[in-house]
């Protein structure tokens, strides 16, 4: 067993002292290694080691009990991104798309067969149910939506007249996403006229999973180190207040940094104007936080990856000042907290879909959530403001369905639920940037949603 003086020692080597209870969890556990690690997660100018600075520790401070925290990471694991080999990978990552969410569409219309949509023309005059990928949806001159269905037999032309119940949700159809469709063919055999429509959505049955012990995580995004309009005395009012919480977990949903050369005269608006010095400051915020809460990173559209989802975790050489307790994922990535699923996506895709889906907007962007659970999908448009890099598999498919969705991008908060699922966009550290200005766009900055993993109850701390 280790010796007292000797672990005593290794810690004045590196001038600080030792609190007895850190030595006595190191002599109990037997491992030498475990001093370097304590040493490497411990702020600077830290004068006595706490037992807060080991990493993963159970303790008792002040009558609340810490848990030791338990991250997985089921999907989105760093290195899982691939690139796009050749223009035949999207035609897999659509075929992909179509499968799974297609199967997903049969399971909510099973009553009835789904037919192959070359099957239409034998069909006349009959009632039918077809699933397909969406290839145009637009609206007629006399104000009905026609949908152009694409399946893995042919294309079919569906029209959803503007005074049928469904019509509303027919407004809402967008490119691209998988759909089934129960309708009477008509007599030509080129249309279908829509009664029902179904999407993937999340089953009614969905119950979703609460810890069995106690737990807290918390949810933020977009903090933009690096821009002038970057809130550090909020930042240090947030650092102040998980030094005194019993948070186990910090989840971060992209734009880590400002970046450089994202958008015209960025360069005018930023204080750190080097990208590696960026990282390298928000590495020394984070290392200034409690060491036994696990934080994860994940990029967004302003963060030194590639703009095309997925995209993969920040590289290595960026994050040298980071925190041991850091830990890098992708975007999309599904995080396991205590069993709880969150998925984490940035939302750049809110861009495509508010500029799709009537009513939609930047101070609702919650709502899209909603949509995108309804969907199953995460960024479905093709071609439009969001680049997707094909893969074997489509990984912006929502499965399995998450506990929670936590997302950011449009720098607003809003909390929402659907079905079970607890949809959360966590806002920013940023306030009003100049484009946000041009667009009247009102940020709510420096507010952090504490999620309970026992309840799933949530808490929305300000420090504005």
């Amino acid at each position: 067993m280790l010796s007292v003086p000797s672990i005593v020692e290794r810690f004045l080597a590196t001038k600080m002292q030792v609190h007895p209870d850190v030595v006595s969890y190191i002599r109990e556990h037997g491992d030498e290694d475990l001093i370097d690690r304590i040493i490497a997660s411990v702020p600077t100018h830290t004068l006595v080691v706490s037992v807060s600075h080991i990493p993963g520790v159970t303790k008792e401070k002040d009558g609340v009990r810490f848990t030791d925290p338990q991250v997985e990471i089921t999907q989105g694991k760093e290195g899982s991104c691939r690139p796009v080999d050749h223009i035949k990978d999207y035609v897999q990552y659509f075929r992909n798309r179509y499968d799974r969410l297609g199967q997903m569409v049969g399971l909510r219309c099973s009553i009835a067969p789904i037919f192959a949509i070359k099957q239409n023309y034998r069909l006349r005059q009959k009632e039918v149910t077809v699933c397909g990928m969406v290839a145009d949806a637009r609206t007629t001159n006399n104000g009905h939506r026609m949908i152009e269905l694409e399946d893995k037999t042919g294309t079919c032309n569906v029209l959803f007249n503007k005074d049928r119940p469904e019509f509303n949700e027919a407004e809402r159809i967008i490119p691209d996403e998988v759909i089934g469709v129960r309708g009477t063919v008509s007599s030509q055999g080129t249309i279908i006229f829509g009664d029902q429509l179904f999407r993937p959505d999340i089953p009614f049955s969905f119950q979703p999973y609460c810890s069995k012990t106690r737990g807290k995580a918390v949810l933020i995004s977009d903090i933009h180190v690096g821009s002038d309009t970057f809130l550090e005395e909020a930042w240090l009012r947030f650092t102040d207040w998980l030094r005194g919480s019993d948070i186990s977990y910090l989840l971060i949903a992209g734009d880590l940094v400002d970046g450089i050369g994202i958008y015209p005269g960025q360069d005018q608006e930023l204080i750190i104007p080097n990208i590696y010095a960026q990282y390298d400051a928000l590495g020394k915020m984070f290392s200034s936080l409690p060491s036994h809460i696990q934080i994860v990173c994940a990029p967004g559209n302003h963060d030194v990856v590639r703009g095309a989802e997925p995209q993969p975790a920040i590289p290595r050489k960026f994050t040298s000042s980071f925190p041991p307790n850091c830990i890098f994922v992708e975007n999309p990535a599904t995080v396991n907290l205590q069993g709880v699923r969150i998925l984490m996506y940035h939302g750049r895709s809110f861009d495509d879909m508010i500029g799709l889906i009537p009513g939609a907007s930047y101070e609702q962007a919650h709502v899209m959530m909603t949509e995108m659970l309804k969907r199953r999908h995460l960024a479905l448009c093709y071609g439009k403001k969001t680049p997707i890099a094909a893969d074997k598999i489509d990984r912006m498919v929502i499965d399995p369905i998450p506990e929670v969705l936590h997302t950011g991008h449009v720098h607003i908060m809003g909390i929402t639920k659907y079905r079970g699922v607890l949809g959360i966009n966590a806002g920013t550290w940023q306030s009003q940037t100049a484009f946000q200005k041009q667009m009247n766009i009102q940020p709510t900055p420096a507010k952090a949603v504490v999620l309970n993993l026992q309840t799933l109850e949530t808490e929305v701390m300000d420090f504005e």
